[in-house]
């Protein structure tokens, strides 16, 4: 048992020998195709996910929500950069246009 899911080591045998795949490789490797491509079922409001897909100029419900999580992601990182400002001590001799130029 891998997580929350059986693995048959004999049904991967086959595959194991013909592409040189350690076993162990391709165990984690069914583990995280299972978890990454899980259906999720949710209880959206249709009238909110409808204007959200509208407003944002998606073609399916998938995009929409793949979108919106992206973006609430990207937001709450930035919320932490923010919270940084004023907390940390930086030199005044250091030249962040050094890093750009070219050697």
């Amino acid at each position: 048992m891998i997580g929350p899911f059986a693995f048959d080591a004999r049904s991967a045998q086959g595959l194991v020998s013909s592409s040189r795949l350690e076993l162990g490789n391709l165990a984690s490797h069914t583990y995280l195709c299972r978890i990454l491509h899980m259906a999720t079922n949710l209880a959206i409001d249709d009238e909110l996910i409808e204007e959200a897909r509208r407003v944002g100029g998606q073609k399916t419900k998938k995009a929409t929500v793949t979108e919106a999580l992206n973006e609430y992601i990207q937001r709450r990182k930035q919320q932490r950069v923010v919270a940084l400002f004023g907390k940390i001590d930086l030199d005044p001799k250091y030249d962040y246009k050094a890093q750009r130029r070219r050697r």
